[in-house]
C-alpha cells in the first residue's frame, strides 16, 4: 500500500513540475533539479546553521550541486555519498580544490578531487534532495531509499544527533500536506526553498 501511495505522490510531483516548467531536466525517476535550486542553496548559505557548520554531508543530486559548491567556497569540508552508494562516501577538503570548486562540486569532479572516506567525523549538517517533503519533517525520495540509508547510517554511528540540521532544498511546489511515511523513513528538520527557510521541531 505504501509503495503504491508513495509512487503516486512522486508521479504527481514530477508531472506538475514538468507541466509548470519548474524542472530543469526530465524529472521522472529522479530527484528533480528545479528552477531556483541555486537560490535555495544561497538561502541555506545565509542561515545560522550553515554558518556554524564545519563539515557538511550533501547528497550527490544535481539539485544540490550549488549547495556542494557553496560548501567548498566557504571553506567547509564536504562529504558526499557516491551515486546509489556504489562507491561508498567521498570526502573533499576545500584547501585541495581552491581553483577547481565548480568541477569538484560535480559527481565526476568529486571522484577526481576527493578521496574515499574511511571513517566518519562528526557531521554538522546533512543536506538531502527530495521529490516531496511536508512541514512535519516527512521526506520522499526517488524510490531507492538511499537518503534514508545515509541518514540512518550517520545516526547509527553517532556522526549526527537528533538535533543536527537535516535539510532538504526543494521548490515550494514540492512541499505537500502529508508525505506517506513508513517506520524506516527518516525525518528532516529543515526545508529550504528559493523563498523560505522552514525549521521543524525534532
Amino acid at each position: 500500500m505504501f509503495v503504491d501511495t508513495k509512487e503516486s505522490v512522486r508521479k504527481m510531483i514530477w508531472n506538475e513540475m514538468i507541466k509548470q516548467g519548474i524542472s530543469r531536466s526530465d524529472a521522472y525517476g529522479r530527484i528533480p533539479d528545479f528552477n531556483g535550486s541555486k537560490r535555495a542553496a544561497d538561502m541555506l548559505r545565509n542561515t545560522c546553521e550553515w554558518k556554524k557548520s564545519v563539515i557538511i554531508f550533501v547528497s550527490p543530486d544535481t539539485a544540490q550541486i550549488k549547495v556542494r559548491e557553496n560548501c567548498l567556497i566557504d571553506g567547509k569540508t564536504l562529504i558526499m555519498a557516491s551515486p546509489k552508494l556504489l562507491n561508498g562516501y567521498i570526502i573533499i577538503k576545500p584547501k585541495y580544490v581552491e581553483e577547481h570548486v565548480k568541477e569538484a562540486s560535480t559527481i565526476k569532479g568529486a571522484f577526481k578531487y576527493g578521496t574515499e572516506l574511511k571513517s566518519f567525523p562528526v557531521v554538522d549538517m546533512v543536506v538531502e534532495g527530495s521529490v516531496a517533503v511536508d512541514i512535519s519533517g516527512g521526506r520522499l525520495g526517488k524510490g531507492g531509499g538511499y537518503g534514508d540509508i545515509e541518514i540512518s547510517h550517520l545516526l547509527d554511528i553517532g556522526s549526527i544527533k537528533f538535533n543536527t540540521p537535516v535539510v532538504s532544498t526543494v521548490h515550494d511546489i514540492q512541499i505537500i500536506e502529508d508525505v506517506p511515511n513508513e517506520s524506516h523513513d527518516q525525518k528532516i528538520n529543515m526545508i529550504v526553498t528559493p523563498q523560505n527557510v522552514i525549521r521543524i521541531n525534532p
